[in-house]
């Protein structure tokens, strides 16, 4: 746990997690960890601005109870519902029985069927302010960023905007807590991405009509609910966000990402020999065994990057079932509009090819250079692999 004032009478508490393996149950964390944020704030009425996860509350509670008596806090503003950060609800009711829930109306009903909470609730309106002594709060609704019921609370008087999962990251961070705590961000902006392109990309339409409205708002510190606050240089995540909600229409980096299964090692002698003919043309490539990489790592590469090539064997007529299940995926999360190309060996008979391009048609991929081939990568085989690397990859820089 990490507890710092951000601004005056504004109190930050990082609630780290290194004991789930798993974040939403699905995108891997253990190595990495991740934070859960929440914010006090101390004016003529005492307000929380979102929670923990259960599992976090008596951590969360403890940390605030050292600021302020618990019965003494007026408001808990949920920004969303998800349990990672309505979890300690329950137990901040019971400790605070008074206490107002401020939401938007699409989450009331969340309220009751998660919690069973059915008074104290003050709806908000997209808009809306409530006056809290020296200080204003206003409320803005971002519905589907990633929930329908999500908004953000914003604090004029310091111009610090409470984001939630907007603006977030993975990674657990002891005793950093802020973007200027980082000589180099790299790596955490790495996470960020990751977490993007995990939680949000699917949504990056509405995350785009979300940045035009919230940065009418000029907020000089950016406080998330998972990840680093942003006081040195707000814009910088800004502008990434805006950067990666934009690929989803198609304007992508002129590089490759490159995915891959193999049963017998001749799929895997294809794909070095089609990275070869790939970085002969100067065309950067992010290569992933699919059985040893989790989706959750491949999903950046996929988003950001402006050609897929995939290496898959023909298992029993049809694709390699975990490159059936990254690009069933890939179409989940609405990575539409890349250029592809494909290589893989068969045995007794071919069908891969055949089923990924029934796969990507609806996911608007052009399956632009193909190279099937028959048990092992013989020589000639290889030749051709690179060949198919470097057409694919002038054809990336050039952009069609």
């Amino acid at each position: 746990m990490t507890t710092r004032e951000i601004v005056e009478n504004i109190t930050a508490f990082s609630v780290d997690d290194r004991t789930s393996k798993l974040f939403e149950g699905l995108w891997p964390i253990q190595a990495d960890g991740v934070t859960y944020n929440s914010y006090l704030i101390q004016d003529e009425k005492n307000v929380l601005v979102d929670l923990s996860s259960e599992f976090k509350s008596d951590v969360l509670m403890d940390a605030v109870a050292a600021r302020v008596e618990l019965p003494r806090i007026d408001y808990v503003i949920v920004n969303h519902m998800e349990p990672d950060h309505s979890g300690a609800l329950k137990a901040l009711t019971r400790l605070a029985p008074n206490v107002q829930i401020i939401c938007t109306p699409d989450a009331t009903p969340m309220l009751d069927s998660y919690y069973s909470i059915r008074s104290h609730i003050r709806e908000v309106a997209d808009g809306e302010k409530i006056s809290i002594g020296k200080r204003t709060l206003s409320f803005h609704h971002t519905p589907l960023v990633h929930w329908p019921e999500t908004m953000v609370t914003f604090d004029e008087a310091s111009g610090t905007l409470f984001s939630c999962d907007i603006f977030g990251g993975y990674g657990a961070l002891p005793d950093r807590l802020y973007d200027s705590d980082l000589d180099n961000l790299d790596e955490y902006l790495k996470q960020a991405l990751r977490y993007y392109s995990n939680i949000l990309a699917k949504f990056s339409p509405q995350v785009s009509r979300m940045i035009e409205k919230l940065t009418r708002l000029a907020p000089r510190t950016i406080a998330p609910s998972h990840g680093l606050i942003w006081k040195k240089n707000p814009q910088l995540i800004v502008d990434l966000y805006r950067k990666w909600s934009d690929y989803v229409k198609g304007d992508n980096e002129p590089r490759a990402t490159l995915i891959y299964a193999s049963m017998y090692g001749n799929t895997a002698n294809a794909m070095k020999a089609v990275v070869r003919g790939l970085t002969s043309v100067d065309v950067p490539v992010d290569v992933f065994n699919v059985a040893e990489t989790h989706l959750s790592y491949i999903l950046p590469s996929l988003w950001t990057n402006r050609g897929v090539v995939i290496g898959s064997p023909t298992y029993e007529g049809n694709i390699f079932p975990g490159i059936r299940h990254v690009l069933m995926d890939a179409g989940a999360k609405r990575i539409f509009n890349k250029k592809a190309a494909f290589f893989g060996s068969w045995s007794w008979s071919s069908g891969a090819l055949r089923e990924i391009k029934s796969m990507v048609e609806p996911y608007q991929w052009d399956v632009t250079d193909a190279l099937e081939f028959e048990g092992a990568a013989k020589d000639s085989v290889l030749e051709q692999a690179e060949k198919l690397g470097a057409a694919f990859g002038r054809k990336l820089k050039i952009g069609r």
